[in-house]
Parts: structure tokens; sequence; C-alpha cells
């Protein structure tokens, strides 16, 4: 079981990576960025989505093992010789305390810090590394009144062809046309060294033109003079106290946000039992039939599918009514009732009692 859990979750983690990849994908062919930095960046949004795939990958597993060894008539042996359903799901039962332990250590811990440190990246990225943003043949809008044409991009970062449009100034547009230059970064900010070129500057108030030629030139960006600029943490990078208790947040529609969020890494983690019961329930609760148990399976899939999707709309709810966060953990806590009440009663009329033929029947 442990085995096909882990390639279950191999498995649908890379698929999404490989989605979920696709948006960087721009990031390296137009705008230079290196491939370890690339790599880097997706495996940090790995966490974001781990601690959905884990309950379906350990409900796969169960699904998979159980239904293997009934299929080798397995189980019929070991039920012959006196093993109990409980017995037979103690190993699955394991398995789930383990795989949920990994959840909330991914939803407490690994998910904020990894997040925090993408979008402390992207940040960096988009206002420190402003040559990363410009494209070939784009007017690209470096800051606010700044805006950056470039023909062409060589491979060591030289720019042919630029052209700086500048307006930040109140009462004056500034135009600046150069056969080649660069984007360096210094300790005063960013800046634009451009090469053979001139500068054309127009007073808006009177339309006067002044002209300047020059062999070389440098442009300040100004896009991070300040050091003291910061954003706001989403709810993805807080952890669990800042959700529960955000004191640099005022706004309540943003509290209730995060107040939801902190409340579902908590539920989360426990459909990894609630599923795996369900499993052992579709799978261990009734009696052999030769017939196979694709009835049952459908209808664990049914159930666990129709779980998930509740989960995200009550969460959703949850944001907007926080006085129905206890739906939250209710949708949470009814499969591991619902699959642990099916898993060990042995009274016929059981709900699903429908599903359960006499035994050996054929």
């Amino acid at each position: 079981m442990a085995i096909t859990t882990c390639v279950v979750v191999v498995t649908l983690t890379a698929a999404i990576w490989l989605t979920q990849s696709l948006r960087f994908i721009d990031w390296i062919v137009n705008h230079g960025l290196p491939i370890s930095t690339f790599l880097y960046i997706t495996v940090l949004v790995l966490p974001s989505f781990l601690a959905v795939i884990l309950p379906i990958a350990l409900f796969c597993s169960v699904l998979f093992t159980y239904q293997k060894m009934q299929v080798d008539s397995e189980i019929v042996v070991m039920r012959a010789v006196g093993v109990s359903s409980l017995n037979l799901a103690r190993p699955a039962l394991l398995m789930a305390v383990i795989v949920m332990a990994a959840a909330y250590l991914i939803n407490l811990w690994l998910l904020p810090v990894s997040y925090r440190a993408f979008k402390d990246l992207q940040f960096q990225i988009r206002n420190n590394f402003s040559n990363v943003l410009i494209q070939e043949g784009v007017f690209t809008n470096l800051d606010d009144g700044l805006t950056v044409f470039v023909r062409e991009q060589g491979p060591n970062g030289e720019l042919r062809g630029l052209m700086v449009n500048d307006s930040r100034s109140a009462g004056t547009s500034v135009t600046l046309v150069a056969d080649s230059g660069a984007m360096v970064n210094t300790a005063e900010g960013p800046r634009i060294i451009m090469l053979n070129g001139n500068r054309q500057e127009v007073n808006l108030k009177d339309g006067r033109v002044s002209f300047l030629f020059f062999d070389r030139y440098t442009l300040d960006i100004d896009r991070m003079k300040n050091d003291d600029i910061t954003r706001a943490r989403i709810s993805t990078e807080r952890f669990l106290s800042e959700l529960l208790n955000p004191t640099d947040v005022t706004d309540p529609h943003t509290r209730n946000n995060l107040f939801a969020e902190g409340h579902q890494r908590l539920a989360t983690p426990l459909f990894v039992p609630g599923f795996a019961l369900i499993g052992l329930a579709a799978l261990l609760s009734g009696s052999f039939s030769r017939r196979g148990n694709t009835i049952r399976i459908l209808i664990a899939v049914a159930l666990v599918v129709a779980i998930q999707a509740l989960g995200i709309g009550l969460g959703e709810l949850a944001a907007k009514a926080p006085q129905l966060i206890a739906l939250v953990y209710a949708n949470a806590l009814l499969p591991i009732l619902l699959g642990g009440y099916l898993l060990l009663s042995a009274s016929p009329r059981t709900p699903f009692a429908w599903l359960r033929r006499p035994a050996f029947e054929t």
C-alpha cells in the first residue's frame, strides 16, 4: 500500500506540476529566466496541491490493494481462518494516520513556507530584475510613465534598437532612442544604459522641444528606490496563527477569507482517513461475490468526488458566512463516520445493505 500510494502521488503530482509549470515557460522563452530559477519556482508551488492529492492517492491505493486481494481470493481465505474486517483494515488505517500526519505537516508548515518563498521570488523578479520583463517588439511598461521598446535582445543581454518614453516628471515627456543598450542592476536600483542615440524632451505646457545627442546615457528606472516597499501576504503564504488571527488585516471581508482558509487547512487532512474508510467499506463490508465489486467501487468513487467537491463549495461559503465553519468540519468527518459504520456494522439493516449479498454468491 505504501508503494502504491507513492506511485499515485508521484503520478498525479507530475501531471499537475506539468500543467502548472506551463505558465512559467514564458519567463524562460521570452524573458530570459534561467532554467535553474524556473525549476526552483515550479518546485515551490508543489505543496499547494499536495494536500489535495494525498487523500485521493491513499483512496486509490486502498481500492487497488484490497480489490487485488479480493480477485486473488486472499481476503476469502483470511476470513475463513477468522481474520476480522477490522484486522484486514488495520494496514490501511495505519497508512491513513501516516499520510494524515504528512498532510498536516504540509498544510501547517510546508505550504506557507514554500509559497511565501515563491511569492517573494516572483515579486523580486518583477521589480528588481526588470530585464526579464522586456520582450522583443513589445512596448513594456516598467513603471508608471516609463515605457520601453526593444527591437532585439542579444544573447548576453544586449538590447538593440532601444526606445524609451519617460513621462514620470510632471509637465514634460522625454523620448530616448539608441542604437543599443543594456539593463543593469546597481546598488541604487536597476538602470538602463543607452549607447549612440538622442534624447528628445517636450515641454507639455508650451510645446517646446529640445534635442540632445549622446554617446552614452544612463536612465534611472527608479522602480525600487524605496527599500521599505512591501506587499500584503495572501492566505496561501500565511501560517495558521496568521490566518485565524490576522493582526495586519482590518477589512472584514479579507479577515473572513483568511479565517475560512485557516479552518480549511485544519479540516482538509481529515479527508485522508475518511476516504480510506470509504474504500475499505466498499470492499470489506459486504460478502464475497464472483461477479465482482464494480458497483461498490463506483459508489465509493462517487462519494469521494462528491465529498471533495462539497468541501470546496463549503470553503467558499464559509468565507462569506463564518458562522458556517462547522459545516467544513462536518463534511470532513462525514466520510470517517460513514466508512467506519459500514466497516464495523454487522447488521443487515445498515445503509447500503442492498449491496451486501450472501456469501459466495454465484
